[in-house]
């Protein structure tokens, strides 16, 4: 709404009215981040809906008859949800601010996954659902959490691409059958079961992709 102030004064034996209009204040707003689909990139975190995405893939779709699109395969920060998004080619996206703060896992209760700043020591307790790769974590394993930077929340954990793990059990391996492909099942340190070649065996240390929990190759 317009308000205005009154003033007056005397002129002859009249009294005149002015009025002047005062212009509405308003309360700081939060800045909105806008970019366009030329901005893509994987991990970008997207805001669709009131939801958070990461970009895990994305591409063009050109034909000569339309106009260019932008595609991208979205998996859910905030959710569980995969989805996948067409854009025209130029159209405006909605990416979140995130900083990346490197922190420590600590142990994992009913309450959640316990993880310390590095930096700070400050604690934060997270769902599993937040957590990438849970089944590889162990106690002290280095960690990246994604922080939104308009609200300072925790949304994501990411373990390295890459993590060293100890088999705990396997079935005994055939000595010196390093080019074979056959596979068997062996238990890593935190639980979880990786497929590794023959001559893996019980007491050894892997390296072992966290995003796809492949076997990469035999630590010495």
């Amino acid at each position: 709404m317009l308000k205005a102030a009154v003033n007056g004064w005397k002129k002859g034996s009249d009294f005149v009215f002015a009025v002047t209009p005062t212009i509405p204040t308003f309360a700081a707003t939060n800045k909105i981040n806008m970019a366009t689909t030329a901005d893509m990139r994987t991990g970008l975190i997207l805001k669709i809906d009131g939801s958070l995405y990461s970009v895990i893939e994305f591409g063009q779709n050109k034909t000569a008859r339309a106009a260019a699109k932008v595609w991208a395969k979205l998996k859910g920060v905030d959710n569980a949800r995969t989805i996948e998004v067409t854009w025209n080619s130029g159209e405006t996206i909605f990416p979140v601010r995130v900083e990346r703060k490197a922190y420590q896992y600590l142990y994992k209760d009913d309450t959640g996954y316990s993880f310390m700043d590095n930096e700070t020591f400050e604690q934060i307790t997270v769902p599993e659902n937040m957590v990438d790769a849970p089944k590889f974590l162990k106690e002290g394993q280095e960690v990246s959490v994604l922080v939104n930077g308009e609200t300072d929340q925790p949304m994501s954990v990411e373990l390295p691409d890459k993590i060293v793990l100890l088999v705990t059990y396997s079935e005994p391996g055939m000595k010196g059958d390093t080019a074979t492909r056959t596979l068997k099942p062996a238990t890593v340190e935190t639980g979880a079961i990786v497929n590794v070649p023959l001559f893996v065996n019980e007491g050894e240390l892997i390296r072992v992709n966290s995003k796809t929990g492949d076997y990469i190759e035999r630590v010495k």
